[in-house]
């Protein structure tokens, strides 16, 4: 689990990574000289459109990543919501088949703009939802509303892509907690990742270019096509270790174990909106919700 640790610190002073800036998502490679204009028109009209993600309306907690979010039915009105993971609750990581719901909360968050400079200081009103069981979330709700965040400091929130991930789609990890961009592609899904005692469905494994560290849990992972959110940043295999924390395994369907040294996972998102309805109020029984209940 990407909690910040002091071996990751050490890791980002020797590569310099720290200091540097964010980088955005690489341009398209020019066509060879030999591809006819006609070629060129027709691959450029089937690829998807990718936008540089940066790392506006991401936020950095005190131990984690997080994003300022929305849902396709939210009101600017509405107060807003902070998406970050279940291991980073500030009581402790939820148990085995633990959910969390309007727990209270005064959590603050450091709210950045495009270039990763604090624009803001945002504040919890509650824990509106958390848990480690099937997936890895925690969402807080705030005492502001995106309408007051996005007037008084210029940042709207992210949208949460309410329809499934798509494998080899180009996708970008925003850190908050490192001021950092990760990029690369979402490689396919794992029917079970196991890590220590907790076990998260459908997970999303990452190419090996995301080569997220501690500090990142929590951060959004942005389609770069779409610009929404569809999954939160969550572990990765540290030593190659089997099932253990910090090194998670793949389950099949079949009981299989797969171990993935040095690859990295998120947790998907599209089945969160369903379960937030008219005044981004969680309803557990809505229709469509399929989040753990408590």
């Amino acid at each position: 689990m990407r909690k910040p640790l002091v071996a990751a610190l050490f890791a980002l002073v020797i590569a310099g990574a720290g200091a540097a800036p964010a980088v955005a998502a690489p341009a398209p490679e020019s066509a060879p000289a030999h591809t006819s204009a006609s070629a060129v028109t027709a691959a450029t009209k089937a690829a998807p459109t990718l936008q540089a993600v940066s790392l506006a309306g991401t936020v950095a907690l005190s131990n984690c990543s997080g994003s300022v979010v929305r849902f396709p039915n939210s009101a600017d009105t509405d107060p807003a919501l902070v998406l970050s993971n279940g291991h980073c609750l500030e009581t402790g990581f939820p148990e085995p088949g633990e959910v969390i719901v309007g727990q209270s909360s005064s959590r603050t968050f450091g709210l950045l703009n495009s270039a990763g400079t604090k624009v803001a200081t945002l504040r919890a009103s509650k824990v509106a939802y958390s848990t480690m069981t099937d997936t890895d979330i925690t969402i807080y709700q705030l005492t502001s509303t995106y309408a007051t965040i996005k007037n008084s400091y210029g940042i709207s929130a992210l949208t949460v892509q309410n329809t499934h991930p798509t494998a080899g789609t180009a996708i970008t990890v925003a850190s908050g907690y490192w001021k950092r961009l990760y990029n690369c592609n979402a490689d396919g899904f794992v029917y079970r990742l196991k890590e220590g005692d907790w076990t998260w469905k459908d997970s999303l494994r990452y190419t090996s270019a995301c080569n997220t560290i501690g500090g990142t849990s929590g951060s959004p992972v942005v389609d770069q096509a779409t610009g929404k959110v569809v999954a939160v940043n969550n572990t990765g295999n540290e030593d190659g270790e089997r099932c253990t924390v910090n090194n998670p395994c793949e389950v099949d369907a079949s009981g299989n174990v797969t171990v993935r040294q040095g690859i990295n996972y998120a947790e998907e998102t599209y089945q969160i909106p369903a379960c937030f309805t008219t005044g981004n109020k969680l309803n557990l029984a809505a229709s469509g919700c399929v989040l753990p209940k408590p």
